[in-house]
């Protein structure tokens, strides 16, 4: 059974971002990126397919859970993270985006 794609991240394409997160997945995974916005808890999030191509583009805001999200340090996605939720464990603590804007209609 190959696992590189699904369980296993493949080779990062030259078209995502080279800090993007894969989350592994049962029939295939995802890359994803996030970039902070000037916007109070704004944070860009574009989720790729194995091979680069772009499933979404979304701003999403992100939940107050009391604690700061510190992009810079260490984090991963985590299940179940798509185009209108996106979950992100950082040390102990669990982020979670929601859906805001496509960023098309910025």
């Amino acid at each position: 059974m190959e696992l590189t794609g699904t369980l296993l991240p493949p080779i990062l394409p030259n078209a995502i971002p080279e800090n993007s997160k894969w989350l592994s997945g049962q029939g295939a995974g995802c890359w994803f990126s996030i970039e902070t916005k000037t916007l109070s808890n704004t944070y860009r999030i574009v989720r790729y397919t194995p091979q680069g191509v772009v499933d979404c583009d979304r701003m999403f805001k992100m939940v107050d859970n009391g604690s700061v999200f510190k992009i810079e340090q260490p984090y991963v996605f985590v299940h179940v993270s798509h185009c209108n939720k996106c979950k992100i464990k950082q040390n102990t603590k669990l982020f979670i985006f929601n859906y805001h804007i496509n960023v098309d209609s910025l």
